[in-house]
């Protein structure tokens, strides 16, 4: 089946994953341990994290989860009594309770990891089969989230057939959007509500609900499974790609592979574009710019992922952005921007080189317009705001640059400015 049809279809009409209280609405702004520090984590390090999240602005501008990932259990087994997850003892002295008081203390909410396997990605208890325990245990321990793997599933819960989704890891599989390789393919017009994998994740989804404790579900099942038909009414968030790494081939990627399955989101649910990078060796200043610009636009959580004491001002700049977080997080308008012309490439092109170039979204503020240049020279772009869905040509707009928050004057028909290899411009535009 040709993937890029594939993404081309609408996320199916479903209730959402709704919480009385209002967790979910809006992406999920935060911190996670992975992206900087993998498995060596202790409670030390996750409270200079949050600690660092104050002192510089960051829980003033918003972020309010300090996440641990994986590795934070005993990797034995679980208690033999209550068949709880064991914390690991040395890491965390006080137990995961006892750093959730203190992350609680600093004004945030505290989020935990396990897989619907067997084992976590790196080898520690997991909790399928405990799923009613280990909700139970999060609940009173303090935890506000759940980020929950795709790792070590067991031979009689795996699927009948595959979706065909695009490979980070070997894209040479993958031929202008369709599947090449004979793999066990599911037939046009699949329903993935059915899939066992489906089924993995809603079970976990009811034990969370039946604490008393909103824990806010992030499904890490790595676009697999069809999960676009069933994750918006199983969790608040679902992973749409496998990891990301710190190079824009891996951000042009995932960035290429969201912008196919934008259509339908909106409140209470959205595409994971997965943890940022900002801030981490391997992206130049331009590519964590446009990187940040996206991953706000398309409404993905924002989840950072470096440490904060030893990034750049420059990259805590760009994690600061209060034009692109207002975006993200504008609670009248959900939808997230979108492409309205490719660029390079000719419209609705699934290339992961030059994915769409062009984007815009509308918010209380204004039209957000996004160019990236996604060559390797300097170039002169366009917004043409006959193009643009939410403007009009006749139309004189206040542009405010989104990076520097500087009113630009006033504009007709178009504006173009020049652009810097993998840099993205970013404009408000006002009626």
């Amino acid at each position: 089946m040709s993937l890029t049809k594939a993404l081309l279809l609408t996320i199916s009409t479903v209730s959402a994953l709704e919480w009385a209280d209002g967790t979910g609405k809006l992406p999920a702004l935060g911190w996670n341990s992975w992206n900087a520090y993998h498995c060596d984590i202790n409670e030390t390090l996750i409270l200079d994290a949050a600690n660092a999240m104050v002192e510089f602005g960051f829980k003033d501008a918003g972020y309010e989860y300090v996440n641990l990932d994986d590795c934070w259990s005993v990797k034995s087994g679980r208690d033999s009594e209550t068949q709880q997850i064991i914390p690991d003892p040395v890491r965390f002295p006080n137990g995961i309770s006892g750093l959730a008081d203190q992350i609680h203390k600093l004004g945030f909410k505290i989020g935990i990891y396990s897989s619907a396997g067997t084992e976590t990605c790196a080898g520690y208890p997991a909790s399928i089969g405990y799923e009613s325990i280990d909700a139970a245990t999060w609940a009173a321990w303090g935890i506000d989230y759940l980020k929950y793997d795709n790792c070590n599933v067991p031979s009689n819960w795996t699927d009948e057939c595959n979706a065909c989704v695009y490979s980070l890891g070997n894209p040479d599989e993958y031929v202008n959007g369709t599947c090449v390789d004979p793999d066990n393919y599911c037939p046009a017009g699949y329903d993935y509500t059915a899939s066992n994998s489906a089924k993995r994740y809603e079970i976990m989804r009811d034990a969370l609900q039946a604490q008393n404790r909103t824990i806010l579900y992030s499904l890490c099942s790595w676009g697999t499974a069809g999960v676009e038909q069933w994750g918006n009414q199983t969790g608040n968030s679902w992973r749409m790609s496998g990891d990301i790494s710190p190079s824009f081939s891996s951000v042009t990627s995932i960035l290429n592979m969201n912008s196919f399955i934008l259509n339908d989101v909106d409140f209470w649910g959205r595409p994971d574009a997965d943890m940022l990078e900002v801030g981490n060796n391997g992206l130049s200043l331009a590519e964590q710019r446009t990187h940040f610009a996206f991953w706000a636009a398309m409404k993905s959580p924002l989840l950072i992922g470096t440490n904060l004491d030893t990034a750049s001002d420059d990259a805590k700049s760009i994690l600061l952005n209060k034009n692109l977080l207002a975006f993200n997080q504008d609670d009248v308008y959900g939808a997230p921007a979108k492409p309205y012309k490719w660029g390079t490439n000719a419209d609705y092109t699934f290339n992961a080189t030059n994915p769409a170039e062009f984007w815009s979204g509308r918010s209380q503020r204004g039209t957000l317009v996004l160019m990236m240049n996604t060559l390797a020279n300097n170039r002169n772009m366009t917004a043409d705001f006959a193009e643009v869905p939410e403007l009009s040509a006749d139309t004189t707009y206040t542009v405010l640059d989104v990076w520097t928050d500087e009113d630009l004057g006033s504009f007709t028909s178009n504006i173009t400015v020049e652009v810097a290899p993998h840099d993205t411009a970013a404009f408000l535009l006002i009626s």
